[in-house]
């Protein structure tokens, strides 16, 4: 029970948010109207992106401190469940800018900077696929991690809050406080992001023992 409580929490909060997502009250917004919902599923994507490859690069530093190759599979596995919530992100942001700025993909800094983004990793995982070598490909890929995530950060979140964009808190543009009344949103947006996270924290856990049964059987 110990081991497999965030596993409950994800259970717990994912269902609450998406039955309150769908069904409960949001407070009335020109423009937005009921797509404001996407909050709850768009947003929270890009946390929990941040925390797996947070995590991930953690380990590339610590495999570059002690090369154990547990540390290498992990920083893999949680950059490629980083990469699946950053997908879903962008694919739920293009779905919410269709029905709201009238165009799938706008010229917008943030939706740019984070295509480049998911771009950055994509080379991660194929610079991963180019090597043979256990270690080298382990030691190369480290380094690379620990650049894609320091470019990542004024990708998402300095050059949009410097320049004129479409996101609400970038470029002079207001949050999400107008939409807030009576806490009717946050109190589904919190337990979102901690949900969505825990359920990345999950499915990478499965991931790594998949790793490890098939490295068991190899030998």
């Amino acid at each position: 029970m110990k081991q497999n409580w965030y596993k409950i929490l994800a259970v717990v909060l994912l269902a609450y948010v998406v039955i309150w997502g769908f069904l409960g009250r949001i407070p009335s917004q020109p423009i937005l109207h009921e797509t404001a919902r996407n909050l709850y599923f768009h947003v929270p994507m890009w946390f929990s992106m941040f925390a797996m490859l947070s995590v991930s690069v953690w380990n590339s530093i610590q495999y570059l401190r002690n090369p154990l190759i547990s540390f290498d599979d992990k920083a893999s596995e949680y950059a490629n469940t980083g990469i699946v919530f950053g997908i879903v992100g962008i694919a739920t942001g293009s779905i919410w800018a269709r029905y709201t700025w009238g165009t799938w993909w706008t010229n917008d800094v943030k939706l740019n900077g984070a295509a480049i983004g998911l771009l950055i990793y994509f080379a991660y995982v194929i610079l991963r696929g180019s090597f043979t070598d256990e270690q080298q490909r382990a030691r190369i890929s480290a380094i690379y991690n620990i650049f894609a995530v320091a470019l990542l950060i004024p990708l998402l979140i300095i050059l949009p809050r410097m320049t004129d964009s479409l996101h609400p808190g970038n470029g002079g543009n207001p949050g999400f406080k107008p939409m807030d009344t009576e806490h009717t949103m946050r109190i589904v947006f919190y337990p979102a992001c901690i949900g969505w996270i825990c359920l990345a924290f999950w499915i990478t856990s499965l991931r790594l023992r998949i790793r490890t049964l098939i490295a068991l059987n190899q030998d």
